[in-house]
């Protein structure tokens, strides 16, 4: 059957590489329809200028209703007014997590520019001064960029992204009002029209036969609310029932709806008569003890809708599709005509990454071939079921379950599958991402070995071209099924080979971010507190303490220091406790506090000659000096120097005398000269 690629004229659009990061951007449906008026008030809302800063466009409406499609509809139609790129993030997750605004900023920063250094996080208390946000701001200063922000849960999110650039615009979708940003008429999608509908069905299941039963495709339509996904749906159901009647169709969908709807009443009876049944014999037994039953505290009030209306509003919580939805009835008409393989692969991807997968990691959830996994997810999108995702940098095809389907998904996986075989995913899933990981490290450093098990020839990376690309575009994935994991904290151990696996492979791309090498840290450190092993939480912390002063943040970097000598001392780890002595001296130094740091010195330098560790003597008995000199204490500094000279010369160093021995003749110089 031949099906077209859209029945809506965009008007003119950005010629394809003419407009950086297109290529992010979802590939949305290949038929498209409707949807006129409200792209017209999109064209017409962007020429609006907004004062002081740049203009922002929300595009609100209930899940299934095809926000994002419209929404990427419009940018492509509206890149050539920005010629300096679109950059593209969603703001919640499939299941519902909200997106905080400082991990937003980080990802646009790299879309915007790969080279550019993402400022490590920083714990503030106003969003807006988070040094991501505040580095994202700067860098559109003078640009003329497009954001689409997708799915965006509430105000919180999109203000510390607003740079003050008029000639930037921003364009967010959400499921419902966005209060708290001045200057927001949100163009409010409905269902579509009825012309809409029926072309739409028309394209997706065949002219002939909707054009045969114009009522039924208007029944099947009202069915579905109009909306687009649930008519996508029910149109795959159509094209897998070849011989049944489009009006039979909608009856179909309108029994499941009626049944869905009829089980929350039957849930909600039966748990109150089980809380009647429980009350009654709690009385029993009170007046059996004589004793008076406690009468049940108040219902609390139901939240007045204008109070969380404010400059600055409360996290909101995300909008559930309630299972009398068409959109859900259709869900499961379509679910319950898929081969088994296909609806055990469906489940699975709700355990991967950002419920994104490629057939890489889709072959791991579901134990079966890679080639095979990738057919199963074609088909899967070609039911509407999958949305398709732009491909990696190597071209392989990716896919994403839809927010508007993980809940459901997820209570068919809780019901079908039982929580071994979800371990067993979620642990061939870890140990896919190591082996991945290590293949790309053998590759980008031979030297270091080869790898343990070379992996198959549909998994295996080809070069180190391709595995610095694979490293690089799947960072974010792999740094989220890290977190995952160790969220969920029953596989810490995969999940710790994958944070080591990621911390040696990602500085070999040369394009590890400190944010994402410190966000291991953070999680290694996680893993360590939970098991009680302070020694390997200490080098997290001494880990997080350099990465923080490397960004010249001597104040958290002095923090992680002090932390990380508190667990050296209680694994009763020297080298770790001068370590840490000598990572907060140094903050002190920087920060100017000359006192401070020459005590930390004074005390890491007894540690390293207890330890008889003369190189790092040495060192500390310069540093000491330079925190004397800092405090005119040049006798004491002065001493320290010839100390630090006279070690020097018994180990041989002939670098490190003449890099002393040149400090201590500045300072006596200056002291010839009366300084």
């Amino acid at each position: 059957m031949a099906r077209k690629t859209a029945t809506m004229d965009t008007g003119p659009g950005a010629p394809a590489g003419a407009v950086p990061g297109l290529d992010r951007l979802p590939a949305g449906p290949a038929v498209f329809a409707g949807r006129r008026a409200e792209l017209a008030a999109l064209r017409a809302a962007a020429t609006r200028p907004a004062a002081g800063r740049c203009p922002v466009l929300v595009l609100a409406g209930r899940p299934g209703s095809g926000r994002t499609a419209l929404a990427v509809r419009f940018a492509r139609t509206a890149a050539v007014d920005h010629p300096d790129g679109v950059l593209f993030a969603r703001l919640s997750a499939p299941d519902g997590g909200r997106v905080p605004p400082a991990r937003a900023a980080r990802l646009l920063l790299e879309q915007l520019d790969p080279d550019a250094a993402v400022p490590l996080p920083g714990a503030v208390e106003d969003g807006r001064d988070e040094p991501a946000c505040v580095a994202l701001r700067e860098a559109l200063a003078g640009r003329r960029v497009l954001l689409l922000l997708d799915d965006v849960r509430d105000a919180g999110q999109v203000w510390p992204l607003l740079a003050d650039e008029p000639g930037c615009l921003v364009l967010a979708t959400t499921a419902g009002p966005l209060t708290g940003i001045e200057d927001i008429d949100p163009v409010i999608l409905g269902g579509l029209d009825r012309q809409a509908s029926g072309e739409l069905l028309a394209d997706l299941v065949g002219g002939t036969r909707i054009s045969c039963d114009p009522v039924g495709a208007a029944d099947l339509a009202e069915a579905c609310a109009a909306r687009p996904a649930a008519l996508r749906l029910m149109a795959g159901w159509l094209r897998g029932n070849p011989k049944t009647a489009v009006t039979d169709a909608a009856r179909e969908l309108a029994r499941v709806v009626s049944e869905e709807a009829a089980r929350p009443a039957a849930r909600k009876k039966a748990a109150k008569e089980k809380k009647a049944e429980k009350g009654a014999k709690g009385a029993k037994s009170a007046k059996g003890d004589g004793k008076a039953a406690l009468p049940e505290p108040p219902a609390e009030p139901a939240g007045d809708p204008a109070a969380w209306v404010k400059p600055a509003p409360e996290p909101a919580e995300p909008v559930p599709v309630p299972d009398n939805d068409p959109l859900i009835g259709a869900f499961i008409l379509m679910y319950g005509t898929l081969p088994t393989v296909q609806a055990r692969m469906l489940r699975s991807l709700t355990l991967a990454p950002a419920q994104t997968a490629d057939p890489r990691t889709a072959s791991a959830l579901a134990g079966c071939p890679a080639p095979e996994a990738a057919a199963t997810l074609a088909a899967l999108a070609e039911r509407e079921l999958l949305g398709e995702e732009p491909p990696a940098a190597d071209g392989t095809p990716r896919y994403r379950v839809p927010a508007r389907l993980y809940p459901r998904l997820v209570r068919q996986r809780e019901q079908e599958d039982r929580p071994a075989e979800t371990e067993l995913a979620r642990a061939r899933l870890l140990e896919r991402l190591v082996r991945l990981t290590e293949s790309a490290r053998a590759l980008l450093d031979p030297a270091a070995g080869p790898e343990r098990a070379p992996l198959s020839a549909a998994l295996r990376l080809r070069s180190a071209a391709h595995a610095r690309e694979w490293l690089l575009g799947e960072r974010d994935l792999l740094l989220g099924a890290v977190a995952d994991a160790i969220g969920q904290g029953d596989l810490d151990g995969s999940a710790g080979r994958l944070v080591t696996a990621l911390l040696r492979a990602l500085p070999l791309t040369g394009g590890a971010a400190p944010a994402d090498l410190y966000r291991l840290h953070e999680l290694v450190l996680t893993v360590a507190e939970r098991h009680g092993k302070p020694r390997r939480a200490s080098a997290a912390l001494l880990n997080l303490g350099d990465l923080q002063a490397a960004a010249g943040r001597w104040e958290q970097a002095g923090a992680h220091y002090r932390a990380a000598l508190e667990h050296a001392r209680t694994a009763d780890d020297e080298p770790l406790c001068a370590r840490a002595l000598e990572g907060a001296a140094g903050c002190h130094r920087a920060l100017g506090d000359a006192v401070r740091a020459a005590d930390w010195y004074g005390r890491a330098l007894g540690l390293r000659q207890s330890m008889g560790d003369r190189a790092a003597e040495a060192r500390l008995l310069a540093r000491v000096a330079e925190a004397h000199t800092a405090q005119r204490r040049f006798e004491e500094a002065e001493r320290e120097y010839r100390a630090a000279l006279a070690v020097l010369r018994r180990l041989g160093d002939e670098r490190g005398l003449e890099a002393v021995g040149d400090r201590l003749a500045d300072l006596r110089e200056r002291l010839d000269a009366g300084w």
